[in-house]
């Protein structure tokens, strides 16, 4: 979450504090990581959506998310213009960390090492995402 854009949704940490879960505050506002296969939504495979579990906003369908084997829901494909990222230097590493294009929230990560047609691996902490079957 990048702190000099103004979003389209905002909070104060309070509000967030009101609407998010203890642990999806930790993740989606303190740039947190829920533990591997924590997620009910890890094996959701019904169709529908996966939107902000902070706005509501569609962030993946549900059609682009793959079984990697991680431990977190992956996608290969966000919403257009759902999604924003800004690189991460934390942990002695750099990622590319990605967060909720209409209120700034930590969502999870991209990497290069997704199935065709993108090639790429949105690893997303299950805890920032809704599912809203068709």
């Amino acid at each position: 979450m990048t702190t000099d854009k103004v979003y389209k949704v905002t909070r104060t940490e309070t509000e967030w504090r009101a609407r998010l879960t203890p642990e999806q505050f930790a993740v989606m506002r303190g740039h947190g990581t829920e533990r591997p296969g924590s997620c009910a939504l890890l094996h959701e495979k019904r169709p529908g959506a996966f939107a902000c579990a902070g706005c509501g906003e569609p962030l993946f369908a549900g059609e682009v998310k793959f079984e990697s084997g991680t431990g977190w829901p992956s996608f290969n494909t966000p919403v257009a213009g759902a999604v924003e990222t800004n690189t991460d230097r934390s942990h002695g590493m750099t990622r590319t960390e990605v967060h909720c294009a209409t209120c700034g929230s930590h969502l999870g990560h991209v990497f290069p090492d997704g199935p065709p047609p993108t090639g790429l691996r949105y690893c997303i902490n299950g805890v920032a995402l809704e599912f809203r079957p068709a």
